[in-house]
């Protein structure tokens, strides 16, 4: 009878309880988790190159990120270089072939890739010295053929042809060139004419002048002992020459002086391409910087952005609309508002981004808005602690984008500390739509 009674009683209190909750809110969101991120052992070569080391043990398994911080570069009537170096980086050195390179490392059951300022390996941490070695090898004695050159950029033509009539591609060129000038890194495109100027003594001129230890940064996380890695990083990477990258000089982009409309005629076009854009001068270092990116977020940062609710959801002009807020330390970077859109609809889309970011601009973001993207922002955030790649990430961004050490520690309190009035503070500083360029691509 006792234990009958303790069930009525239990049973009882869990219709009172959900007789309490009302499934139509939102639950509230609990305190922010408490962050402890593991700050990286760091080390110095003498030709520039640091070393960050984030011990993890709880995989048998490591990962290598080696990134060359160096400004960008202009490329003029040789573009495409760079992406041919990068290319070819990798495939093997001067002391093993390309064939031999890739199947060791597929043996291993290993990882190696290369661009033409970064590489990156990942192996069973048992295979961690051998890895090393092998990428030591394939950065600093890169194997570059007269013949892999001819392949690669046989390969880089054809897939610019392929993009010729590609609206998506057409788009972001024109986008690029007209926030930047095509005198600028971030504006000049490659042609097939281009490509074709650039030979085999042009991708080792670029690798010998870029390619270098002044700037590099390596993160190592895994199953791995600070003190292995200092050794053997030490004798691998010690005859990486000592040099700094050259400085070449470029024009400073500049926004319109006011709302600029650019059409693109594409005739095989079946949808538009829309974006409304304009330069911003961001900086993870920026006290707004989190301010910025939750407005962005609230604006078209996914399914419940306004853009999306707005051009998806009421109107039915396209499957999705975003935003974007882009940051830079070297140059000034890009917010945009896009959208793919059927052709009939292109001036309703037009119309409707450009109210959407006003709105945002002259109207303060509700508070139900502003809860829901801090719950997203924290949520996001601790799931990828579980990565490596993501530790690896916050390490090298501490470095290259002068940070405080407790930027990522604090990054919970500080998203959670951001106000409405914040959010349109960063909103009016960064989307200018009375300075902006709306390119559309599509057919006429």
């Amino acid at each position: 009878m006792k234990k009958i009674f303790i069930t009525i009683v239990f049973v009882l209190a869990a219709i009172g309880v959900q007789a309490q909750i009302d499934r139509s809110k939102m639950p509230e969101p609990g305190p922010a988790p408490e962050i402890n991120l593991d700050d990286p052992q760091r080390f110095e070569l003498n030709n520039g190159l640091k070393v960050l080391v984030v011990e993890n043990h709880k995989l048998p398994r490591v990962s290598i990120q080696l990134t060359l911080d160096n400004p960008p570069i202009l490329e003029g009537e040789k573009a495409g270089v760079s992406s041919l170096t990068g290319s070819l980086l990798g495939n093997g050195s001067t002391s093993i072939s390309k064939d031999d390179f890739n199947e060791e490392v597929d043996f291993l059951g290993a990882n190696i890739s290369f661009g033409y300022r970064s590489a990156f390996a990942s192996s069973l941490s048992k295979y961690f010295p051998r890895i090393l070695e092998l990428m030591a090898d394939a950065a600093i004695n890169p194997n570059f053929t007269q013949e892999e050159f001819d392949k690669e950029k046989e390969k880089l033509i054809t897939g610019l042809k392929t993009q010729e009539k590609d609206v998506s591609a057409i788009a972001g060129r024109v986008r690029s060139a007209l926030a930047y000038g095509t005198n600028h890194p971030y504006g000049e495109f490659l042609t097939e004419e281009s490509v074709n100027k650039v030979t085999l003594v042009d991708v080792q001129n670029l690798y010998r002048n870029q390619f270098v230890p002044a700037n590099a940064y390596m993160v190592v996380i895994g199953d791995v002992s600070f003190d292995q890695v200092k050794e053997l990083v030490t004798e691998y990477f010690t005859p990486w020459t000592k040099a700094a990258p050259l400085s070449l000089g470029y024009s400073e982009p500049k926004d319109a002086q006011y709302t600029q409309i650019s059409f693109v005629d594409v005739p095989n076009a079946v949808q538009s391409e829309i974006a409304v854009q304009n330069l911003v001068n961001l900086k993870m270092k920026d006290p707004d910087y989190l301010p910025a990116l939750v407005a962005n977020q609230i604006l078209g940062g996914g399914g419940e952005g306004r853009l999306f609710l707005n051009l998806r959801e009421d109107k039915g002009y396209t499957y999705g609309s975003y935003s974007r807020l882009g940051n830079n330390k070297w140059a000034p970077s890009t917010f945009s508002a896009t959208a793919s859109v059927r052709n009939m609809v292109t001036d309703s889309s037009v119309v409707e981004i450009l109210k959407e970011v006003d709105r945002i601009y002259k109207e303060p973001v509700s508070e139900k808005e502003l809860k829901n993207t801090k719950a997203k922002y924290v949520g996001r955030f601790v799931m990828a602690l579980e990565q490596p790649s993501t530790i690896a990430r916050y390490a090298l961004n501490i470095e290259t984008q002068d940070l405080p050490k407790d930027f990522y520690k604090t990054y919970l309190e500080r998203i959670n500390a951001i106000t409405v009035d914040d959010v349109q503070q960063a909103a009016q500083k960064y989307f200018n739509i009375k300075n902006a360029r709306v390119v559309v691509a599509g057919k006429g």
